[in-house]
């Protein structure tokens, strides 16, 4: 029990001292070079497989011309070239040029490709270099008085990069949650012949074809230089979070998404909990200064980021469910003292609604920002700490199956909700809402997005506790309800078959080949992702997510996991813990 008294104390020291304003160290360069080799990571410091990505080497171009030259350079030298972000915050290795190492790649990162930012008033758009964080672009379209209808809830994106891997906020209003969706134009730049320079700029408008594979289109088409996007006059958000019973979750949902602009639910199974946010547009008179700050991603002192990652690590080793309860409902109870970061006057929570201009409230990520001299908080995340660490599924539904799907989380749940605490002090599911899009790697219909975070051990070879089942609901999503998966985050399993969810994939396959036919631009890993391949079946593969296991083997048999079919999903196959093969 003393563990439990220790936590509950520092979490105390967390309530009271978030309550100082506190800035972050922030993030690392996702490319890191030595003398002989350059090495790319996400923000998170490790890939699905743990493998390093090596390249040959990094350019940094600040100009159009610098990026069609280095694309040129690597058509002309038969490299694979692959584009990264000052963030990188993929979870699939996309942006890797190959597994090959660092003999035939090169990187472009486009950190440097940041300062261009033109609004049109007149048409209201606005068009930014591929490298512009997603925060210079609001700022400046605010001071305009303008408005970017759609974004992100994690504002640590380039805009680029955003657009390329289907980034999305909520909403089925308007053009609806998915930023690709407000994309009325773009430069991409795409190999070309001698005779072209090996390179060429490539203008894609509103009303081109290609657009429609452009605009998402996870970085294998070209290399995007600039994007234009459609605006709104500006506007202010009401935003109160109602938490109340989830009993009627799975008939609430869709009345929800059509009755507020930009609302969503957070749902917490083992409390049984769901947290509706009632987010609208108001008049920009309407009295409030209101920011949304949202707590997961605010600056925390490193000190206690370790220590919530210690105290995982014990309630895994020591297989203390009750440990992980406790942590989810001190999580839960803080959130809801704190309105989960909204803050009136742009310090503190004292109400709701929270009402603030639309800038300020349609996302968030202050931990990115900090005096190069503060050396003692960070994201939580931040590999070079040793935080947080782990894993996010993110599965898109067509609405008319979401419901089912509520009601067998519901059953697994009923069968030991404490099993669900492992999930539910991270966030629980977050549920939000798509607009049906013409992209060809964009939802053909209107969708529910369900996000979920768990534990990810230190070591591959960890299995964990009660990770048969985030496994059972990870295929329960993707398999028995056909959901797709966010570009961008996931395991490799979710990507299974992929190609078969996408009505106009054949499309954007024949747009690849027109544009990068020597596939330049693509590598064993971006296929991996896009054409679903299934990974080798190899000791513990099914503990990473790498595989669906189909023997003991894949999962972890000499610490008691082994391979067995689901409790409500009976098809799916998950790493239990059992003390025998034979025993369910």
């Amino acid at each position: 029990m003393y563990y439990f008294r220790w936590l509950l104390g520092f979490l105390h020291l967390l309530v009271w001292g978030s309550i100082i304003l506190v800035h972050a160290i922030p993030p690392p360069d996702p490319v890191q070079c030595n003398q002989t080799i350059c090495t790319l990571s996400n923000s998170y410091g490790a890939w699905g497989d743990r493998k390093d990505c090596s390249v040959k080497s990094v350019v940094y171009p600040t100009t159009e011309e610098e990026l069609r030259s280095a694309v040129a350079h690597a058509n002309k030298n038969k490299l694979k070239v692959k584009v990264v972000s000052k963030f990188s915050h993929t979870i699939p290795k996309l942006a890797c040029p190959s597994s090959l190492g660092h003999h035939d790649s090169l990187l472009i990162s486009t950190a440097k490709y940041d300062s261009s930012i033109e609004i049109d008033s007149v048409n209201l758009a606005v068009t930014a270099d591929a490298g512009v964080a997603l925060r210079d672009v609001i700022d400046k379209v605010e001071e305009a008085g303008l408005s970017l209808a759609a974004a992100p809830y994690w504002e640590g994106v380039s805009v680029a990069g955003m657009i390329s891997t289907g980034a999305h906020g909520s909403s089925w209003w308007g053009k609806g949650g998915a930023v690709h969706d407000h994309v009325i134009g773009l430069s991409m730049i795409v190999p070309g012949n001698e005779s072209e320079g090996y390179a060429k700029v490539k203008q894609i408008g509103a009303q081109d074809q290609l657009l429609n594979a452009a605009k998402v289109s996870l970085g294998i088409l070209g290399v995007i230089s600039k994007v234009k996007l459609s605006l709104e006059r500006g506007f202010k958000r009401s935003i109160t979070y109602n938490f109340t019973n989830d009993s009627s979750i799975e008939n609430n949902f869709m009345e929800h998404g059509k009755k507020y602009e930009f609302g969503d639910i957070t749902w917490y199974p083992s409390k049984h909990t769901a947290v509706y946010r009632y987010d609208s547009r108001v008049p920009m008179e309407t009295p409030g200064h209101g920011i949304n700050d949202f707590l997961g991603f605010q600056s925390n002192e490193i000190l206690i980021s370790k220590s919530v990652r210690a105290s995982e690590k014990l309630f895994e080793s020591t297989k203390s469910v009750n440990g992980e309860c406790t942590l989810a409902d001190t999580t839960l109870w803080y959130k809801k003292q704190i309105g989960n970061g909204l803050k009136n006057n742009g310090q503190i929570f004292t109400g709701y609604p929270v009402v603030g201009r639309q800038g300020k409230m349609q996302t968030s990520g202050s931990c990115l920002y900090s005096p190069k001299t503060r050396i003692d908080a960070s994201c939580a995340w931040d590999p070079r700490i040793k935080g947080l660490f782990f894993y996010e599924s993110t599965a898109i539904f067509t609405a008319t199956k979401f419901g089912d799907f509520i009601k067998d989380v519901k059953k697994l749940r009923d069968l030991k909700p404490e099993n669900f605490c492992g999930i539910d002090h991270y966030n629980g599911f977050l549920i939000r809402y798509i607009k049906a899009s013409k992209a060809y790697l964009g939802q053909s219909e209107d969708s529910i997005v369900v996000d979920f975070n768990y534990y990810r051990a230190d070591e591959a070879s960890t299995p964990r506790l009660n990770q048969d089942v985030m496994e059972e609901v990870e295929q329960m999503a993707f398999f028995k309800y056909g959901a797709r998966p966010h570009w961008a985050k996931n395991r490799n399993l979710a990507f299974l078959k992929v190609q078969s969810k996408y009505l106009n994939f054949n499309k954007f396959i024949a747009v690849k080949k027109q544009l990068d036919p020597e596939n330049m631009l693509s590598s064993e890993w971006s296929d991996e992702i896009l054409f679903g391949k299934e990974g080798v079946g190899s000791d513990g593969c099914a503990l990473e997510g790498l595989c669906i296991c189909s023997e003991d083997r894949h999962c972890s048999p000499s610490k008691g996991y082994f391979c067995k079919p689901g409790l409500v999903y009976s098809e799916a196959r998950v790493c239990r813990h059992s003390p025998s093969s034979s025993n369910l």
